[in-house]
């Protein structure tokens, strides 16, 4: 009996973020979105993170014009956006009335699924969030920040999705910033989730490239019930980015698992930021094929080449390397958090 898989397009957002440390303007995704809106996505991401402060601080760009913008060129996909619970799209908590006001124009301006998480995995960080936006009637995704150390468990995280589920989330998303969800693992901890809240519950599976296993990992969220998962089209992948879209439906084939892409749209969006990439050369990574060495440090992909970038500016762009080592030291001292905005510049930093 065959099923179908659907997929979540992460190239309007964390694919760029990772890759070309959140530097793509607007002008240059436009061309790609005929395509996108056709190709059969679940939904696309292409807002929050970091995009709204790189909107403002490097590209001279209004955010929300961004967002209107996506929301006019895409009128067949649900948009989505990634939100730090309390702390929104910035790097302190907000009051609640903010939250409140801020989840509202964000649904008004066309955001359709809020993915919601917080750097410590305290729901207490995100309840406000999800209230607000299970008020504007929009889609709201609750978030597990997964991550690996003597404190986190399968079991602690599948008590986390429960409490997800009874603060009235539509989904729970498995977030892997780091690449650190091992095949195994993803197998548990998607099996773990549909035991604990029900079978019909939506599991969505995030996950990166870096360590060069979560391709497999995908594969065995999906045997183990996972009903959405996160890809980027392929000239947009890889590296600390994520696994290719492309690569996704192919690895599909012949398994009984299907999706609803149409490979003739992928073309077209993978030969558009084909052409478009080479414009941010100077924003690429350094690391270009696998680093296992992650496992270690755990540095999220979106931060990798924020982090480089910020080095070469200080005159020590070689020196990445030292960084990553002394990372996992002091996040033991911190009590193990996961590495995802805002601790993961905290760590980062120290």
């Amino acid at each position: 009996m065959s099923r179908t898989v659907e997929v979540t397009e992460l190239v309007l957002r964390d694919g760029h973020q990772s890759l070309l440390a959140t530097r793509m303007a607007l002008e240059d995704m436009v061309p790609a979105c005929e395509d996108i809106d056709q190709a059969g996505y679940w939904s696309v991401e292409c807002w929050g993170g970091a995009t709204y402060d790189s909107c403002i601080r490097f590209l001279n760009e209004d955010p929300w014009a961004r967002l209107r913008t996506f929301r006019q060129l895409l009128p067949n996909c649900r948009l989505q956006m990634l939100l730090r619970g309390q702390n929104l799209l910035g790097y302190r908590h907000y009051e609640d009335t903010v939250v409140d006001r801020f989840v509202d124009k964000s649904a008004e301006n066309g955001m359709d699924v809020f993915r919601v998480f917080d750097a410590l995995n305290d729901v207490r960080n995100l309840r406000r969030a999800l209230e607000a936006v299970r008020r504007s009637g929009k889609h709201c995704e609750g978030t597990i920040c997964y991550t690996v150390s003597p404190l986190h468990t399968v079991e602690k995280f599948v008590e986390m999705a429960k409490q997800l589920q009874d603060l009235g989330c539509h989904s729970i998303c498995i977030k892997d910033m780091a690449a650190l969800l091992r095949p195994q693992p993803a197998y548990d901890l998607v099996r773990g989730i549909k035991q604990a809240c029900g079978q019909d519950t939506l599991v969505h599976v995030h996950v990166h490239s870096t360590t060069g296993v979560t391709l497999v990992s995908l594969m065995k969220a999906i045997e183990a019930g996972a009903d959405i998962v996160d890809t980027s089209i392929s000239s947009l992948s890889l590296g600390p980015g994520h696994n290719p879209t492309e690569a996704l439906v192919e690895m599909l084939e012949g398994t009984g698992y299907t999706t609803r892409l149409n490979k003739d749209r992928l073309l077209k969006i993978k030969d558009h930021f084909a052409k478009v990439r080479p414009r941010y050369a100077e924003f690429e990574s350094k690391i270009i094929g696998v680093e296992t060495e992650i496992f270690d440090s755990q540095i999220p992909g979106g931060m990798l080449t924020n982090m480089e970038s910020q080095l070469k500016q200080q005159g020590a762009g070689d020196r990445l390397k030292e960084v990553l080592a002394e990372v996992p030291n002091v996040r033991k001292d911190a009590g193990y958090p996961p590495l995802v905005t805002p601790s993961s510049q905290i760590v980062g930093t120290q």
